[in-house]
C-alpha cells in the first residue's frame, strides 16, 4: 500500500477507537508498530488480522507481491512488536507458525478472509501466519505500581518468566526437527534477550546514577551490579550468536549456554532486590515533578 494511504487508515484508525470507514469498513484491522531491522525506527502498518484456537493472527501477504512485507523482515530482527487493537495497545512477541501448525493456521484463516487463498495462488511464496503473543500478566504483582520496587520487581518478574519458557523450549529443541520450533524458540529468545538488554540500559543509565546520588553508601553494590551487568552481557552476545545458527547448532551446547544464563541472571537478579529494594520502595513512581517555585 502506499505510505500515504497507510498513514491516512493509521490516523482514522486512532482518532475513532480502531475503527474505520472505506474498504476497511467493518473488517477486524490492527495496528502493528515493528522495530526497523537496519534503521531501529519504530514502523506501523494497517493490518488484518483473524483469530483462532485463542490465537491473533496476522499474514505477511504483501498483497501475493514476490518478496515479504518489511515489517515481517522487521519482526524477524526484532520480535517485540506493539499492537493497537480497538482502543487498546500492548506489546506481544511475533512468533511465525511454521510446519503443520502454520498450515492448519493458514487454513483457517482463509475459511474467515478468503482473499488470502487468492494471495496465495499468486505467489510462489509460502504466506508466513504470524501469532502476536501477548504475555501473561504475572502473578503476584500490585495491578500498579507506585514505587521504582515496584518496578523493578516487574521487570525482575518478566524476565524470569521468558527465560523459564525460553528453556523449556530448548529442552525439546534438536536440529533436524520441523524448522517451526526452532524459529519459536529463536524468537523468544531474541525477546528476551532484547528485554534484558532495556533492563540493563535503563539501569546503568538513569537507575543507578540516581541512586549513587541519594545513597552513597551503595556506591560499592552498585558497581559489582554494573560488573554483573557486562558479564550477563557477553553471555547474551554469545547466545545470540548461537541463535543464527540455530537450525544446526548442537542442542545440547544451547542449553548449556541457556544454563549459564540462567544461574548468572538468577543469582543477579536476587542480589539486585536484596541490595536495591529498600531504597527504591523510596521512589514513588511515576517521578513526581518538581512544582513551580514561588517568585
Amino acid at each position: 500500500m502506499p505510505m500515504s494511504f497507510n498513514l491516512n487508515i493509521i490516523e482514522e484508525f486512532r482518532a475513532n477507537g480502531g475503527r474505520v470507514g472505506g474498504p476497511f469498513e467493518g473488517g477486524d484491522l490492527l495496528l502493528l508498530t515493528t522495530t526497523g531491522a537496519r534503521s531501529g525506527w519504530p514502523h506501523t502498518v494497517p493490518l488484518g488480522f483473524v483469530r483462532s484456537e485463542g490465537l491473533l493472527l496476522v499474514v505477511a501477504s504483501a498483497a501475493g507481491a514476490p518478496e515479504h512485507p518489511q515489517w515481517y523482515r522487521n519482526l524477524l530482527a526484532h520480535p517485540v512488536v506493539r499492537v493497537e487493537l480497538g482502543t487498546e495497545t500492548f506489546d506481544a512477541i511475533a512468533v511465525p507458525a511454521e510446519g503443520d501448525r502454520r498450515k492448519r493456521l493458514f487454513e483457517t484463516v482463509v475459511r474467515t478472509a478468503p482473499g488470502y487463498g487468492d494471495y496465495q495462488a499468486h505467489t510462489e511464496l509460502e504466506l508466513p501466519v504470524v501469532v502476536l503473543e501477548r504475555p501473561e500478566e504475572p502473578p503476584g504483582l500490585p495491578n500498579e505500581a507506585r514505587s521504582l520496587a515496584d518496578k523493578l520487581l516487574e521487570a525482575h518478574t518478566w524476565l524470569r518468566a521468558q527465560l523459564r519458557h525460553v528453556r523449556a523450549e530448548a529442552q525439546s529443541h534438536s536440529p533436524g526437527r520441523p524448522a517451526g520450533l526452532g524459529l519459536q524458540l529463536r524468537q523468544h529468545c531474541l525477546a528476551f534477550c532484547a528485554g534484558l538488554t532495556h533492563h540493563h540500559t535503563g539501569e546503568d543509565s538513569a537507575i543507578f546514577p540516581a541512586l549513587a546520588r541519594s545513597h552513597p553508601e551503595l556506591a560499592g553494590v552498585l558497581e559489582r551490579l554494573g560488573e554483573q551487568h557486562r558479564a550477563i552481557g557477553r553471555i547474551k552476545e554469545e547466545l545470540v550468536a548461537l541463535l543464527a545458527e540455530i537450525e544446526i547448532s548442537e542442542p545440547d551446547r544451547l542449553r548449556s549456554e541457556l544454563d549459564r544464563m540462567s544461574a548468572e541472571l538468577e543469582a543477579h537478579l536476587d542480589h539486585e532486590e536484596a541490595e536495591l529494594l529498600p531504597a527504591l520502595a523510596g521512589i514513588p513512581f511515576p517521578p513526581v515533578r518538581p512544582g513551580p517555585t514561588a517568585l
